[in-house]
């Protein structure tokens, strides 16, 4: 099957001529076996060209491609260096896809009309390094969180890097952008969901608080941090327990563990305190 398409069409002079045209308005290109793979399992028809490294014979290339046949979907046969154009900014693994249609969004007052208990909101703030959104948001869709939360300004968005290090979560999970993040925290509060940051310098570490209920955390970039009017928005402040000597964490480092703790809490309880 190398260097062919699944139903037996091998690359043409033309493919690669489309191929390093420029991508008209709309389409996307997604690298790499998860955004692919999520892409091509949620929404197959919305994948223009599949291009795959005609040298990859192994079974995890073989499996992705009988689904494209399965699904109908056009695949052309490339070089790395045809990839690599394709995909200048993220590794590909041999796999990439020109697809229409953006990265799901959601507008805020559609998420505030539905919370209820088990509302799970992640806020980043001054988080501009798109390799850190999208860790965030591959974190974030693994821990059950709805809506990831960002500025208009200051702030990475969905691009192929942010894809890529997202492994497929930025085709599940919608990114929400907002002109202004404390009046968005205000409405979010407004509609019964407590705010609680992630901040190195708070009194209460993160296991000490409930985290049940509707919840959304906020965490700003290694560093900075929350700027001053996110971090006065809050409800309630947290820091990470963490071994001497160590001051911050990757923010999706921090996110995992903010996250995870949530979700622990939401599925075991709140431990009691100690006697």
């Amino acid at each position: 099957m190398a260097g062919q398409h699944p139903r037996g069409r091998s690359r043409s002079p033309a493919a690669d001529r489309r191929a390093a045209e420029p991508r008209p308005p709309g389409q996307r290109i997604l690298a790499g076996f998860h955004a692919v793979g999520a892409r091509l399992r949620g929404d197959p028809g919305s994948i223009v060209v599949l291009y795959f490294d005609a040298a990859r014979r192994d079974a995890r290339m073989q499996q992705l491609l009988a689904q494209a046949a399965d699904s109908q979907v056009r695949c052309v046969a490339a070089d790395d260096q045809r990839l690599q154009a394709l995909s200048p900014d993220a590794p590909h693994q041999g796999v990439v896809a020109e697809t229409t249609g953006a990265a799901p969004t959601a507008e805020l007052e559609d998420l505030l009309e539905a919370v209820n208990p088990e509302t799970f909101l992640l806020i980043l703030d001054g988080v501009t390094d798109p390799r850190n959104l999208g860790a965030c948001m591959r974190t974030a869709a693994a821990a059950g969180v709805q809506a990831v939360i960002v500025p208009r300004d200051r702030a990475a968005t969905v691009t192929e890097v942010t894809a890529k290090a997202a492994a497929g979560a930025t085709e599940s999970l919608p990114l929400v952008t907002v002109t202004n993040l404390a009046r968005a925290m205000k409405d979010i509060q407004d509609a019964g969901v407590w705010i609680v940051g992630a901040e190195g310098e708070a009194s209460r570490s993160l296991y000490e608080i409930d985290l049940t209920g509707p919840r959304a955390w906020a965490l700003g970039a290694e560093g900075t941090g929350l700027r001053r009017l996110t971090r006065e928005r809050c409800d309630e402040l947290v820091h990470i327990p963490m071994a001497g000597g160590m001051e911050s964490l990757n923010v999706s480092v921090a996110t995992g563990v903010c996250l995870f703790e949530t979700r622990r809490q939401r599925q075991f309880g709140k431990p009691a305190p100690a006697a």
